[in-house]
């Protein structure tokens, strides 16, 4: 039979809303839904700026399994503090299958009405990306327009690209040059034993 999972997760910065106090908030859900033996995971000491915590990636792989149906948690904050990976959570569920509830928000995707709410985050949650993505292409615009170079510095050394840019003006194909320089054991930018077409033309480019 599919279980519910409460997930409780705790920072070393976090005031208020401890463990305890989650899982008894949890505790006393679960009893007014008649959810029965719901299973405790939980993090502690780890922010919600990302996924990677061990806790609930071990949610996750039992709800992707089928041996949960019910993601449990008191506030949005426990879960994760980006709309983004919110929004990537909530389309995780409804490919999959099972149910996200969050208490706080009164988010309940067992329910027409908390699909709604959903939908409507994820539709936020996109116009968010989109603002993000125009943010930066204006930017890095501004950027171009200044004169500054974009990209990460170059460590080649200076008579590496010479070499490159000579042999270039030779008519020596990308992947000759490349082939000369691993050859003669020149190390990459990366410190790297070795060359390939596409370095050299982003060498090349980069002048």
């Amino acid at each position: 039979m599919s279980k519910v999972i409460c997930y409780v997760r705790e920072s070393t910065s976090d005031q208020e809303l401890g463990l305890e106090a989650q899982r008894t908030r949890l505790e006393s859900e679960c009893s007014y839904r008649g959810w029965s033996d719901p299973i405790f995971i939980e993090d502690a000491g780890y922010s919600a700026r990302s996924l990677n915590r061990p806790g609930i990636q071990r949610a996750l792989s039992m709800l992707a399994e089928g041996f949960a149906s019910v993601l449990v948690v008191t506030k949005l904050d426990r879960l994760s503090r980006s709309v983004i990976d919110f929004a990537a959570l909530l389309a995780l569920a409804e490919r999959q299958g099972w149910a996200l509830v969050v208490l706080d928000l009164g988010l309940d995707l067992t329910t027409p009405n908390g699909k709604f709410v959903a939908s409507i985050m994820a539709s936020v949650a996109e116009l968010e990306r989109n603002l993000i993505s125009e943010r930066t292409r204006q930017a890095l615009a501004v950027k171009r327009a200044s004169g500054v170079k974009l990209g990460r510095p170059t460590q080649v050394p200076a008579h590496v690209r010479e070499f490159i840019t000579q042999a270039r003006a030779e008519e020596y194909s990308l992947a000759q040059i490349a082939d000369i320089l691993t050859q003669k054991e020149i190390p990459t930018a990366q410190g790297g034993k070795r060359w390939y077409p596409s370095t050299i033309s982003a060498i090349l480019a980069s002048k």
